[in-house]
């Protein structure tokens, strides 16, 4: 395995394999395992449906009862547009197939909109894990804006089948205030009914862009973001892999500490994705990264840097979605695996 890795990554496998945390001690960490559930929720408020949920959820396919999940996500039809999601390979424009690729690469779940899950609802929701996406920001209204809106409810979420609702957040923007009550409230009328949820804690704002920086992927601002998500009850959290740091410092607001750039993390790339899972409970509500945009030959290559950052940092795997579905389904099938395989191998350790 470490061979293949290092033909894929060169040089920056030692850099990524051979760093240490010197910034937040992994004793401190929750650390994803076969009885992960068990071990944080047994005595939480979550109920037995929940409890239920979440095992399925961690009990299916390849990294089914490691601890760590696969998920395939696909709104980017919402979220961007149908077609600039599916121009490059258009069998996508049917869910079906957004399902098939799911089951097929042995993924724990796919995350998809309403409308995909239910139209196959009968079909597949007892063959893998739905989770119904409720929210989206729709960019058909010009000028575009961050805004994250409902597009069905949580009950109907469960009457399709769902074992898991997602929602997003873009915190710092102008609607976040009541983007987080909304969610807030949907997640708690989901764990009512028996479903995990899963929060997508993004950033948003203009003004988080300085000097030619883009702070919304700052580990500052999106542990923050994390740590508001864990508060509103999110089971799993989705983020994108930091880029940076010391957003609020560059931003000039909010309210920071010199440890937490001095102390809790560093410009390694693993220490600043530490640094979002200590924000999620030190690890007790997992972190999942995302993939992040297809960029073409590359996309191996980033798939399982990504993925070993976030597994060494302490995370608890990858939401990958346009680097498999936007590639031939051959393709995007041994891309996912590949990026499992780095959960499922025991030489890749937390740093």
């Amino acid at each position: 395995m470490k061979t293949k890795l290092a033909e894929l990554l060169g040089d920056e496998l030692e850099y990524l394999l051979g760093h240490e945390c010197d910034t937040i001690d992994k004793k401190l960490l929750q650390l994803p395992s076969e009885n992960f559930v068990d071990q944080v929720f047994l005595y939480s408020n979550r109920n037995s449906q929940v409890l239920r949920n979440l095992n399925l959820l961690f009990g299916t396919g390849r990294l089914g009862g490691t601890g760590y999940l696969s998920i395939l996500p696909v709104d980017q039809g919402i979220e961007h547009s149908a077609g600039s999601a599916f121009a490059p390979n258009p069998i996508f424009f049917d869910p079906e197939n957004i399902i098939k690729l799911a089951i097929e690469s042995g993924c724990n779940a796919v995350a998809t909109t309403m409308g995909s899950l239910a139209i196959l609802s009968r079909k597949y929701a007892h063959k893998i894990p739905f989770i119904a996406k409720l929210n989206h920001n729709e960019l058909l209204t010009f000028p575009n804006k961050h805004n994250q809106i409902m597009f069905g409810s949580v009950d109907e979420a469960w009457g399709l089948g769902a074992a898991a609702v997602g929602a997003t957040v873009y915190f710092g923007a102008e609607e976040s205030n009541r983007q987080i009550m909304e969610v807030s409230s949907a997640f708690e009328r989901a764990h009512e009914l028996g479903m995990a949820t899963i929060l997508w804690c993004y950033t948003r704002n203009e003004a988080f862009e300085k000097g030619g920086t883009n702070y919304e992927t700052a580990a500052d601002l999106t542990g923050q973001a994390n740590h508001l998500g864990v508060t509103i009850q999110a089971d799993i959290i989705k983020q994108k892999l930091p880029t940076t740091n010391r957003g609020f410092t560059a931003v000039g607001f909010g309210k920071s500490d010199p440890a937490m750039y001095d102390k809790l993390s560093s410009e390694h790339p693993i220490d600043l994705c530490r640094y979002q899972v200590a924000n999620c409970y030190m690890g007790k509500i997992g972190l999942i990264n995302s993939g992040g945009a297809s960029i073409g030959e590359g996309d191996m290559e980033e798939a399982i840097k990504t993925a070993i950052i976030n597994k060494r940092a302490g995370g608890m795997g990858l939401i990958m979605g346009r680097k498999a579905f936007q590639r031939p389904m051959k393709e995007g099938i041994m891309l996912l695996n590949k990026v499992q395989d780095v959960y499922l191998n025991s030489e890749i350790t937390i740093a």
